[in-house]
């Protein structure tokens, strides 16, 4: 379903801060899924979902999705089959808007715009049958300021919004990093029901190693910009947090000292 083959990015070329964000990757990723991403800071794993989503162009190589070249497709375009959730809660959605005009405005992501409502009962009774799915209170305050929920309320939301429009890719960028324990594991349960029930492509960027090994049928861990190690099935199944520290111990030639990795 995704192709990327070869992709390098570097950053500052050619000064003394050049840094090697991507090194020669290639990945490919099938239909249906759900790959945990593991490595330490720098390792480029934000890295990785930006040349996905297009952030920003790669240096060299290519991105396929479904066999056409988004290699040079612009942000804006390839937003009508990627779905993404960001690390802050505030970046994914507008903070001044309502719940229902976020949501809105996610439900017409990709398609063709013309004059008439902007949003419709029809549309209101869908975003109530959603957000009351959360169990969160939502459901009764669809003319609530975004800017005035919780940060789990925003990020649930945000979840909510990746996905009304089923992407062909969910990307998921430490989506639950800055969120309390409790409302965390609330908003990464959400995340494993979504992407269960609809069947999802997804791309989780994660440090804590057990939600790694738990979540998904398939974990890629990174390291200088590369993966170095790829693993899926019942060989994933069987995997520590042990496991994962040697492998990484491995790459990092004995000098482990990631403490957000150990902490995970």
């Amino acid at each position: 379903m995704l192709e990327i083959s070869r992709i390098t990015k570097i950053f500052n070329a050619g000064t003394v801060n050049e840094k090697v964000a991507l090194n020669d990757l290639s990945l490919t990723i099938h239909d249906g899924d759900f790959i945990t991403v593991i490595g330490g800071n720098g390792a480029g794993k934000s890295t990785l979902l930006n040349s996905i989503a297009g952030t920003f162009p790669v240096d060299a190589g290519n991105i396929r999705i479904d066999d056409s070249d988004i290699t040079r497709l612009p942000e804006y375009k390839r937003a009508k089959f990627i779905g993404r959730v960001f690390q802050d809660p505030m970046t994914g959605t507008a903070g001044d808007m309502w719940i229902e005009e976020n949501m809105a405005l996610a439900l017409r992501r990709g398609k063709r715009r013309g004059l008439g409502w902007a949003i419709t009962s029809k549309d209101r009774a869908l975003f109530k049958e959603m957000l009351k799915e959360l169990n969160l209170g939502l459901e009764d305050r669809l003319s609530t300021k975004v800017g005035l929920l919780s940060g789990g309320q925003r990020q649930a939301i945000t979840l909510l919004m990746a996905t009304l429009q089923k992407p062909k890719l969910l990307l998921l960028d430490e989506h639950t990093a800055a969120l309390d324990p409790k409302t965390a594991a609330k908003v990464l349960e959400l995340t494993e029901t979504i992407i269960r029930e609809h069947a999802l492509t997804a791309l989780m960027v994660t440090h804590n190693m057990k939600d790694a090994i738990r979540l998904g049928n398939r974990l890629i861990m990174m390291a200088d910009g590369k993966i170095i190690f790829d693993v899926s099935g019942e060989e994933k199944k069987k995997l520590t947090v042990n496991d994962l520290l040697e492998k990484f111990e491995e790459a990092s030639h004995g000098g482990f000292a990631n403490d957000r990795m150990i902490l995970g």
